[in-house]
């Protein structure tokens, strides 16, 4: 006998009111709910390195959020909500604290658990989102950056070590490297 698995759908509106309250944060794909898992040292550092380069380049008017603030799209009639690792806008349109829904820059950091998750379900979503302009995808164990670009129909761009990349939808260069800066050991950088 064939043993069917069956799953409780959540309701969106009752995922958005029960992650105000959680200890653990969720994402959300179409009705199932997924825990994230916490972030490793070399993670978080990336993460922190880059948003912070981010964060002190920005003009007044736009906002950057590091990993706790969500986005929700609504694709083919699913809804899905994710934490990405850093996401910009120009202006805020949402009246719910808690959301952003017109993002115009998304950056996830790699690990291994979440690869295939950031590079086909979250790029297939995000790219749906009618004001981001770049998507950006930082690996964790190599200096390896790959970033896709509206303007280009979302075709992908890599840059490595010792290269710069340009965010057009915050003007601002970006040396791979900085990124880096405080892992290189751990992503196998020469030390200077």
């Amino acid at each position: 006998m064939v043993q069917v698995l069956k799953y409780d759908l959540v309701p969106f509106e009752d995922y958005l009111t029960g992650e105000r309250e959680v200890e653990i944060r969720s994402e959300y794909v179409d009705g199932l709910v997924y825990a994230m898992a916490g972030a490793s040292r070399t993670h978080n550092t990336i993460t922190s390195s880059f948003h912070a380069l981010i964060e002190t380049h920005l003009r007044e008017e736009y906002r950057v959020w590091q990993s706790d603030m969500k986005t929700v799209i609504q694709h083919k009639g699913q809804r899905f909500a994710y934490y990405p690792d850093i996401m910009a806008t120009c202006s805020i349109l949402d009246e719910d604290e808690y959301i952003c829904t017109n993002p115009i820059l998304i950056v996830e950091v790699l690990s291994d658990s979440t690869e295939s998750t950031d590079l086909k379900e979250k790029f297939d979503n995000y790219t749906t989102i009618p004001s981001l302009l770049e998507y950006v995808v930082v690996s964790q164990d190599v200096p390896l950056i790959r970033l896709w670009r509206r303007r280009t129909s979302w075709e992908r761009e890599i840059y490595r070590a010792g290269e710069v990349f340009h965010l057009e939808s915050i003007a601002l260069n970006v040396p791979v490297e900085h990124i880096y800066r405080r892992v290189r050991k751990e992503v196998g950088l020469e030390i200077a």
